[in-house]
C-alpha cells in the first residue's frame, strides 16, 4: 500500500507569499520602464498652474512610482498642466484626479495644491453643505435691467468608477447605462430627453446649440491632454427636461455635469429648480447602489482640485456699462469673493459691458454661503453702476475684503 509523503516544508517567502501579496498595494506602475527621476521630471519653468508651484524634483521622486488600484500615476495626474502651461484668462489647477484614491495616493501634492487654491482651506477640515433655498436672503428680485440671464451648476461622480481622465470604454458605458435610467426615472418638471452624442445629426447639434444646451467647444485642449476625450463621442451624450432649464451632461469632465438656468434675474428659482433636481437625481443612483461621491473633508469629489467641495458655480450674465470700466472693478470683485468672465461676443473684447459674474470659492463655504455672496455682490455692483450714471461717488460703497 502507497503511503502518502508528508508535504515538504516550503520556504518561508512562498508559504506565505499569498498573504503578503494581500497586504502590499498594487502597483502597476512598478514596471513601467522609466529613466532617473531627474530625466523625467517635466520643464516647469514658464508653467503658471498652480501645479507648478507645489510640484517639485523631491516630491516627484517619492510619487512618481505610486498608482491608485485602478493604475494612475502621478504623471497622469500632472499631464494637463504640462501640456497646458499657461491660460489666456485665469490660473488654472494644471492636474486631474483620476479616481477618489488619487487624492489618498497623491495626498502629498494634492493636500497643499488644495490649500493654495482654494485660499487657505487645508484638508483636515470639514467642508459642510447646505442646499436648502429658504436659507438664502433674496435672490429672486435682481434688476432685469442689468442681470439677463442666471445659471448654478455644478459636476458629481459615481462611486466604483474611475474619472472620466482614467476610466475604460467598458466603464464609460456602463456609466452611461446608468445615466440614462437615472434621468427617465425623473418625473413632474424634471421628465426629459436623453440625446446620444454619437446619434446626433449635424442639424440636431446645432439646435441644442442655439437653444444653449450644448456649446461650440464640446472638447477642450485640458480634456484631450487628461485623456477625458478618449474614444469621443462614445458614451457621452446631455439630458434636458421639457422646459429646456435643467441640464445633465453624461461622461464630459466629471461623470455628470448638472445645470440649472433661468432667464432674467431670478438667481434664487434657479438655485430652487438646482437643489430640488439634484437631490432627486441623487436618490436615484442612491437607490441604484452607486452614490455621489462625498468625503467629509473634501466635499463632492470631483475629478479637477479646483471644484472640490460644492462644485457649484452659481453665475449671472449682467450688464455693467461703467462700474465694469472702473480701474477698481478687478478689486472690488476680490473683494466680494467674486469672479468675472466675458461670455458670447464678450470674448472678442474685453470693453464689451456684458460678463458673467460668479462666485470664486468651491470648497469651505456651503452652497447657500456662496449663494449670499453672488446675491449680494451682484446688488452692491448694480449700485455702483447706477451710481456712476448719475454723476455720484462709490466711495462709500466699496466693501472690506469678504
Amino acid at each position: 500500500m502507497w503511503k502518502l509523503k508528508p508535504p515538504l516544508e516550503l520556504p518561508l517567502s512562498l508559504k506565505y507569499n499569498h498573504i503578503l501579496e494581500q497586504l502590499t498595494p498594487r502597483d502597476p506602475a512598478i514596471n513601467i520602464k522609466k529613466l532617473s527621476a531627474e530625466e523625467e521630471f517635466p520643464n516647469l519653468g514658464k508653467n503658471q498652474t498652480y501645479m507648478a508651484n507645489v510640484l517639485t524634483i523631491q516630491m516627484y521622486k517619492r510619487l512618481r512610482n505610486r498608482a491608485t488600484q485602478s493604475g494612475f500615476t502621478l504623471d497622469d495626474v500632472i499631464q494637463p498642466g504640462v501640456d497646458n502651461p499657461e491660460h489666456s484668462c485665469m490660473r488654472t489647477a494644471g492636474c486631474v484626479a483620476g479616481d477618489a484614491e488619487s487624492y489618498t495616493v497623491f495626498m502629498q501634492f494634492f493636500d497643499p495644491l488644495i490649500e493654495l487654491y482654494h485660499s487657505g482651506y487645508k484638508t483636515n477640515e470639514k467642508h459642510e453643505s447646505d442646499m436648502n433655498p429658504e436659507n438664502l436672503k433674496g435672490g429672486s428680485d435682481l434688476d432685469g435691467q442689468y442681470v439677463l440671464a442666471c445659471r448654478v451648476s455644478t459636476g458629481r461622480n459615481v462611486d466604483d468608477f474611475s474619472f472620466p481622465p482614467h476610466c475604460s470604454r467598458g466603464e464609460r458605458r456602463a456609466l452611461e447605462k446608468l445615466a440614462i435610467a437615472a434621468l427617465h426615472a425623473m418625473d413632474d418638471e424634471f421628465k426629459g430627453t436623453y440625446h446620444s452624442l454619437k446619434n446626433l445629426s449635424e442639424e440636431d447639434l446645432q439646435g441644442l446649440t442655439n437653444a444653449g444646451i450644448l456649446t461650440d467647444d464640446l472638447v477642450t485642449p485640458r480634456m484631450l491632454s487628461s485623456g477625458m476625450a478618449r474614444d469621443w463621442p462614445d458614451a457621452r451624450g446631455v439630458w434636458h427636461n421639457d422646459m429646456k432649464n435643467f441640464i445633465v451632461w453624461v461622461n464630459k469632465e466629471d461623470h455628470l455635469r448638472i445645470i440649472s438656468m433661468q432667464q432674467g434675474g431670478n438667481l434664487k428659482q434657479a438655485f430652487t429648480q438646482y437643489c430640488l433636481g439634484l437631490k432627486k437625481l441623487e436618490e436615484i443612483y442612491h437607490q441604484k447602489k452607486h452614490p455621489f461621491i462625498w468625503k467629509d473633508n473634501l466635499g463632492y469629489v470631483m475629478t479637477c482640485p479646483s471644484e472640490l467641495g460644492t462644485g457649484m458655480r452659481a453665475s449671472v450674465h449682467i450688464r455693467l456699462k461703467y462700474i465694469s470700466k472702473h480701474e477698481k472693478f478687478d478689486e472690488l470683485l476680490q473683494r466680494l469673493r467674486l469672479e468675472k468672465k466675458f461670455t458670447g461676443a464678450a470674448l472678442a473684447s474685453i470693453e464689451s459691458e456684458v460678463c458673467d459674474i460668479s462666485n470664486i470659492d468651491r470648497i469651505g463655504f456651503s452652497e447657500v454661503q456662496q449663494l449670499q455672496l453672488v446675491v449680494d455682490g451682484v446688488k452692491l455692483l448694480i449700485s455702483m453702476d447706477k451710481n456712476i450714471e448719475q454723476g455720484k461717488s462709490i466711495h462709500d460703497l466699496i466693501p472690506a475684503q469678504k
